[in-house]
């Protein structure tokens, strides 16, 4: 007759705490983890009838889970291997002693998956429980049914009992912190995260449906587990619709199809299965993470997969599954080591393949799916050396006009008319077609073309490839006039003096409303350019840019935004402006010239004069005096020389109009100024 009391195995009183508080991230854990157990003696029992120590039937094998609110508890019932007296004290009066690690040491050859790696899986039933009861027969020949029951602390009681079936229950007492477990509906949630692929079937009460206006309980298990999922199955005999079917079972709440997907089955020298999903991924980055599923022999461990595939394959959707993937003691978080690293390679390599194998098979279809997939890829070689070593060879980069090119053809395409002349390969690119328009016409009337660059992580690949091929740099169409964008020895004369030019300057910063956001300056074009442009410098606008998306740039971020408002010198429009800016001021300015050359000439007889003596002691302190008085002069006259042409700029009609009309094309006017623009059009049309 057994009938047993004692203390478990512990190293100290309040290992219960301990496990009550702190050994699980979530306390929903407990019901994985005897979940678990319970599969595991099933596949046990497998075991020994494959090997001939079990005679008995196991066709019919399965975990129930029995809820009984009145009663506050919750039962895991299995028909597996059971356990005797002595296994009791083995395995669970014995904390952390596996029964797996013995199990596998004698049966590696002949095994079913077995979840289990630790001892202390069983004992995540005390987070919820204030008793546990477990009722067990062994499946050994004449052995004793026994009942153990422990409240919580290191006490237990271990006694025989009646059960007339082999197998095991786990009773749990739910205490009152955790009644929110005794829930139907709660705890079939809990199931189906965890247990849905489970090998053996999961079950938990029976099946409802309605009838004549009210829910009835039919005769049929309600299980909640698919004992084959697809990965499980070798990818030969599945058709394109499966794999479809079951991605909409993974994420029911998605309705985008998969572009594709990629079946892995790995046996050396780890053992690794799944199914990659490639989504459509929108612009958001942080709403795609955290899908793909790892499994651990079928069982759900966790969807933060950071530490097992690289950040960028985050992005990608489907299921792992690996029993060689270390966990601790939670199975909750992954542990970094060499094997880990190992299995991270892999999968990047089987991605990078198959999307090669696509661009080689079909390159029209993965032309189609490019704007899908770009963000994704380019994710992948901004942030992993040896992704982006492989897909140098399937990335396109596609023009504004729809048109896609390998970095190989691109380069070809380009090198002839791109390179400037200091043999610099010029890659042009637009971030928006609509708002650079103008820029990008400018562009292709020289002959050049314009790659698209309007993702997210754009800006970031720029940077990537900058540093990677060799004399070439990328220019935003916008950065410039385009005779600048790329240089070259053929530079056109302007007809106009470099003073003339200086007053013209002065003319149009003077009309302008915010001065220290705009600088104007004059360039030398074709009559057939636009008569004005705003570029912004290329340098500051990308680390702008790159502060506005975080990283240790972030001091830029608060730099006022700066503009080149740059004329053309040799337009009809601003040639025009310029004769009547010099008619309009040349009785002021002759005057003011006039003064200017007589300061000149004396501060230059000054100068002569006090470079007779050897030393600045030497020189006598009037004549000092009187050349910086004579300095100071000069420069408020250059300031009222300004002043002169800016006060023409303000009050030119025509001058206004060609700024705001330039400010229009960048999205730049708003507001006040747009609607002074609106008034101002509408009066030069009356006239």
């Amino acid at each position: 007759m057994i009938q047993n009391k004692g203390n478990i195995g512990v190293t100290t009183e309040n290992i219960f705490p301990i496990i009550k508080k702190f050994l699980y991230s979530d306390h929903e854990i407990f019901l994985r983890e005897l979940i678990s157990n319970a599969v595991d003696a099933t596949q046990k029992l497998k075991t020994f009838a494959i090997s001939g120590e079990f005679k008995g039937d196991t066709d019919d094998l399965k975990v129930n889970v029995i809820l009984d609110k009145d009663n506050k508890t919750i039962t895991i019932r299995d028909n597996g291997i059971g356990m005797t007296a002595d296994e009791v004290e083995k395995y669970i009066n014995q904390i952390a002693f596996s029964g797996a690690g013995d199990f596998l040491d004698k049966y590696k050859d002949t095994a079913n998956v077995i979840i289990g790696h630790f001892g202390l899986g069983f004992y995540s039933s005390f987070m919820v429980s204030s008793k546990v009861e477990i009722i067990t027969k062994s499946y050994k020949e004449n052995a004793v049914p026994v009942k153990w029951e422990c409240d919580g602390t290191p006490n237990y009681s271990l006694i025989e009992t009646e059960k007339t079936e082999i197998g095991t229950d786990v009773i749990l007492y739910i205490d009152e912190e955790s009644e929110e477990f005794l829930d139907k509906f709660k705890l079939e949630g809990l199931l189906t995260k965890y247990c849905k692929f489970l090998p053996i079937p999961i079950i938990i009460g029976k099946k409802t449906k309605w009838e004549d206006g009210k829910e009835v309980v039919t005769d049929e298990d309600n299980q909640i587990n698919d004992v084959n999922p697809l990965w499980k199955q070798k990818p030969v005999d599945l058709t394109s619709e499966q794999y479809e079917s079951f991605y909409r079972t993974l994420y029911p709440g998605n309705f985008e199809k998969s572009l594709f997907n990629i079946h892995l089955n790995v046996d050396y020298p780890f053992n690794l299965t799944g199914i990659l999903y490639f989504p459509k991924i929108t612009s958001n980055l942080d709403i795609h993470k955290n899908k793909i599923q790892l499994y651990c022999n079928q069982v759900f461990v966790t969807d933060s997969v950071e530490g097992i595939v690289p950040e960028f394959l985050t992005l990608l959707h489907g299921v792992l599954d690996s029993p060689d993937i270390p966990l601790n003691v939670s199975r909750s978080y992954l542990q970094s080591d060499s094997n880990v690293k190992k299995i991270s390679s892999h999968i990047t390599k089987k991605v990078a393949d198959k999307l090669f194998e696509i661009f080689k098979e079909n390159r029209e279809d993965f032309e189609k799916k490019w704007d899908d997939l770009k963000l994704f890829i380019i994710y992948g070689m901004i942030s992993d050396e040896k992704f982006y070593e492989k897909a140098e060879k399937f990335f396109l980069l596609k023009n504004v006009d729809n048109q896609y090119y390998t970095l190989e053809d691109y380069k070809t395409k380009i090198e002839t008319n791109q390179t400037d002349k200091d043999k610099k390969l010029i890659y042009l690119y637009a971030s928006n077609r609509d708002e650079q328009y103008s820029y990008i016409r400018a562009a292709k009337n020289k002959g050049y073309d314009v790659i698209l660059f309007d993702g997210q992580l754009d800006l970031h690949f720029v940077n990537t490839i900058e540093r990677k091929f060799e004399n070439t740099q990328f220019v935003r169409v916008d950065s410039d006039i385009v005779d600048n964008l790329i240089k070259k020895d053929n530079k056109i004369e302007s007809v106009l003096s470099e003073k003339e030019q200086e007053n013209l300057r002065n003319a149009f910063q003077g009309a302008l409303q915010d001065n220290s956001k705009f600088w104007v300056i004059c360039d030398n074009m074709s009559p057939n350019d636009m008569p004005i442009i705003i570029a912004r410098d290329e340098f500051m606008r990308r680390m702008k840019d790159m502060a506005s998306m975080g990283g240790e740039m972030y001091f830029y971020k608060d730099m006022p935004d700066n503009y080149k408002v740059i004329l053309n010198t040799n337009h009809k429009l601003i040639l025009d402006i310029s004769s009547k800016l010099e008619k309009k001021t040349s009785t002021k300015r002759m005057e003011l010239d006039q003064q200017m050359d007589e300061l000149s000439s004396k501060k230059a007889e000054l100068e002569n004069k006090l470079k007779e003596y050897k030393t600045e002691e030497e020189k006598p302190i009037t004549e000092k005096t009187t050349l910086e008085d004579i300095e100071n002069q000069i420069h408020e006259l250059g300031h009222k020389i300004e002043d002169t042409n800016k006060d023409f700029g303000k009050n030119n009609k025509v001058v206004s109009q060609l700024i705001d009309l330039a400010l229009l094309a960048n999205n730049l006017l708003q507001g006040e100024a747009l609607s002074n623009f609106i008034n101002r059009s509408v009066d030069i049309l009356n006239k």
